[in-house]
């Protein structure tokens, strides 16, 4: 039930799975509209601190996620999927991973680019790495941005891909990642 099997996802990774898709499209949401704030805005420092503190939140979540992926088996694809279509899933896979991981490790270095800690909500800080670079925040910045704008693209071809599979293929790959440990 909790554990993954070669049919499919068990209960941890589907509701990781699940809850990190919300939140990635939150933060995303949360993200782009936070960078029009003014000064003069009440939420000016409130949308910031919620988009670091979910978002420190969402890095232990992935990296936890990454773990259990480590020391589960992972469902087999269906028999008449391509060989192709299992590349492309498979680097699609990577793809989101790594640019979770570098748009959560380029938020850090935004926000800790003058050495202060980041405050996750009132629970504890993560400390500050200080300047590691010149224009720290500046090229983290645009990292950060390009990366989550790709993450994004990639997310809707990802669960277009899931839909295609669903509906047109009519096969089990979306049920994997719905109904847990079928067998």
């Amino acid at each position: 039930m909790f554990r993954n099997s070669q049919l499919s996802y068990g209960l941890i990774a589907i509701a990781t799975h699940w809850v990190s898709a919300l939140i990635v499209i939150g933060l995303f949401a949360v993200g782009v509209w936070m960078v029009e704030l003014t000064y003069y805005s009440a939420w000016y420092k409130t949308g910031p601190h919620l988009h670091k503190s979910i978002g420190i939140l969402l890095l232990a979540v992935t990296l936890l996620r990454l773990l259990w992926r480590l020391v589960n088996p992972k469902p087999a694809p269906e028999a008449d999927h391509k060989q192709w279509e299992k590349q492309a899933a498979h680097i699609a896979h990577l793809a989101i991973y790594a640019l979770l991981l570098m748009i959560m490790f380029t938020g850090i270095l935004i926000s800790t680019a003058e050495g202060r800690g980041i405050m996750v909500f009132d629970w504890f800080e993560l400390p500050g790495f200080g300047p590691l670079f010149e224009n720290q925040a500046d090229i983290a910045g645009d990292i950060h941005q390009y990366a989550a704008y790709s993450l994004i693209a990639l997310v809707v071809i990802h669960g277009a891909g899931a839909l295609k599979h669903h509906f047109i293929d009519k096969d089990a790959t979306l049920l994997k990642m719905i109904k847990f440990n079928r067998g």
